[in-house]
């Protein structure tokens, strides 16, 4: 069993007022957690990594639970996204160990959540940003939540290590006027429409 020991995290939340045009009613919320964990595999390779995943469970749970606290619950959760950077001695399918752990916290907490969860992941140096993903829980095609949120911190990935991030949006982005599936007529029974 490998050992992710976990070393940061850090919890952002958004509010957006505007885009330089009128103010909405409500501002648009965004949020994000990170953790930094050490890389059990960083400086070998590993034939296989699947296993390692059930490793992240907890650690995918926890964050996803007070990122949904920090959005003011689950009914405030309308797009999520997830990533990964891997630092030094690591390789990006490293970051690929987050995509059970990571998606399927959040799925487990937002219902219902038809839509797969997007990500990003890099192998980056220390204070590499990455740009996570936003899609629309339940319907891939609502153009209006297309989005991403920056994430990253100054003092890591460290060489063996790896940052993982969650992310989750409550509205579209202000303004939005690209047409498309509005998300009050998606049906949710594929992930698509």
């Amino acid at each position: 069993m490998p050992e992710f020991r976990l070393r940061r995290t850090a919890l952002t939340v958004e509010e957006i007022h505007h885009e330089g045009g009128p103010a909405p009613e409500a501002p648009r919320r965004r949020a994000a957690i990170v953790a930094i964990v050490s890389n059990p595999f960083a400086g070998r390779y590993a034939p296989d990594l699947q296993g390692a995943m059930d490793d992240l469970t907890p650690l995918g749970e926890s964050m996803a639970a007070r990122l949904v606290e920090a959005m003011g619950g689950p009914g405030n959760v309308d797009a999520y996204g997830k990533g990964a950077i891997v630092g030094e001695g690591g390789e990006i399918e490293h970051g690929a160990l987050w995509h059970v752990p990571g998606g399927y916290a959040m799925r487990g907490l937002i219902r219902p959540s038809k839509a797969i969860v997007p990500s990003a992941m890099k192998v980056g140096g220390m204070g590499a940003r990455l740009d996570v993903p936003l899609g629309h829980v339940n319907a891939a095609y609502v153009r209006s939540h297309f989005d991403a949120m920056e994430v990253g911190l100054p003092d890591g990935p460290r060489a063996g290590e790896i940052l993982f991030a969650l992310v989750m949006a409550q509205g579209g982005r202000v303004h939005s006027r690209m047409g498309g599936l509005e998300a009050g007529d998606v049906a949710g029974e594929d992930g698509l429409r």
